[in-house]
């Protein structure tokens, strides 16, 4: 079918590298947003999710917004791991859902653990943090 009008398209630009992911990940802007109105500094510092852990669970009176938050909460702890454990990257599976993975080799599901703590606060983030870095 031609269609004169669409005229050529320019072919779309490849998948970001790997810092380009990262930067995309670390965006986390509903999470950020909640730490921000309760005076917390998210700087990608393990210390970061500690003042995380500890901060009142409003959310989970709202279903759709813990599901956001968890997610951008299991994408921030991701990004606070891959910035200070070395050898740690993201790595996004088949099934787009992105992970991080320790030069080890083991791969940590962190989308899932921050959906696990937006739902019940069970395990705290500083606590999974504390257990890929010593791996």
């Amino acid at each position: 079918m031609n269609i004169p009008f669409l005229g050529n398209r320019r072919p779309k630009a490849g998948v970001p590298g790997p810092e380009g992911i990262a930067e995309l990940l670390a965006e986390c802007e509903l999470l950020r947003s909640q730490a921000d109105r309760a005076g917390v500094l998210l700087d990608d510092s393990p210390a970061s999710l500690e003042a995380l852990d500890q901060l009142v669970p409003g959310w989970r009176d709202d279903e759709e917004a813990s599901t956001w938050l968890g997610n951008d909460a299991g994408l921030y702890l991701g990004t606070v791991i891959v910035r200070t454990v070395p050898g740690a990257a993201w790595e996004i599976r088949a099934d787009g859902q992105p992970v991080v993975r320790l030069t080890s080799g083991r791969e940590f599901d962190v989308v899932d653990a921050g959906q696990e703590w937006a739902a019940s606060g069970v395990p705290e983030l500083s606590q999974l943090y504390a257990e890929v870095a010593e791996a």
